[in-house]
């Protein structure tokens, strides 16, 4: 599912100001095609948050569907949000964004499978220019999430990202609490970003 406002930009960035015409359909097509080269175009539409899951179970979509509420709340405003299955995402998608959210089960111990297959993917393509960059995550187990979470954290490391938030870990079945840890995090990341 799309997320809300991906398409074009917000009626806020519409204009350029003082109530200027909108751009053509040509222009915002353009912005859209420049968004993954926006820095070497010289501008970017919209701040991008790059929201990157593995979802195999509801306890897991729960978490992500905070997260997402989190990152389109209304008082978000200049930010696209865009979700990807960790086994989907690419390299363009990570040089794209401005900051990221990481979800993931913990699976014998450690990050599942589909995301180790994603930092595998865009570890060397997007190291040095995504240094710095913002990130979070949420991470839910069984019983245990301790060695998913130094999985994370020593990649993230790796990659130079900045760590924005606290990470989000669940045991068990995920309660009103841990849904508010997520939409935070979610909203957190987002207004991070926001121009």
């Amino acid at each position: 599912m799309p997320a809300p406002g991906a398409g074009a930009p917000s009626p806020a960035h519409r204009g350029h100001g003082g109530g200027a015409a909108a751009p053509s359909p040509a222009r915002v097509t353009a912005v859209s095609l420049a968004a993954g080269a926006g820095e070497r175009a010289g501008f970017r539409s919209v701040a991008t948050l790059l929201i990157v899951h593995h979802t195999p179970s509801p306890h897991c979509q729960a978490l992500f569907e905070a997260v997402v509420s989190g990152a389109t709340a209304p008082d978000i405003a200049g930010v696209r949000v865009e979700r990807r299955a960790a086994l989907a995402a690419t390299a363009s998608d990570v040089l794209a964004a401005d900051a990221f959210v990481l979800g993931t089960p913990a699976n014998l111990g450690y990050m599942s499978g589909a995301l180790k297959h994603f930092f595998d993917q865009v570890y060397y393509p997007c190291l040095d220019a995504t240094r710095g960059r913002p990130f979070g995550y949420y991470v839910h187990g069984g019983n245990d999430v301790t060695g998913a979470m130094r999985a994370i954290e020593t990649v993230t490391t790796g990659l130079g990202w900045r760590s924005a938030a606290e990470p989000v870990t669940v045991i068990g079945e995920p309660g009103r609490s841990d849904l508010e840890a997520c939409w935070e995090l979610g909203a957190t990341l987002a207004a991070g970003v926001m121009d």
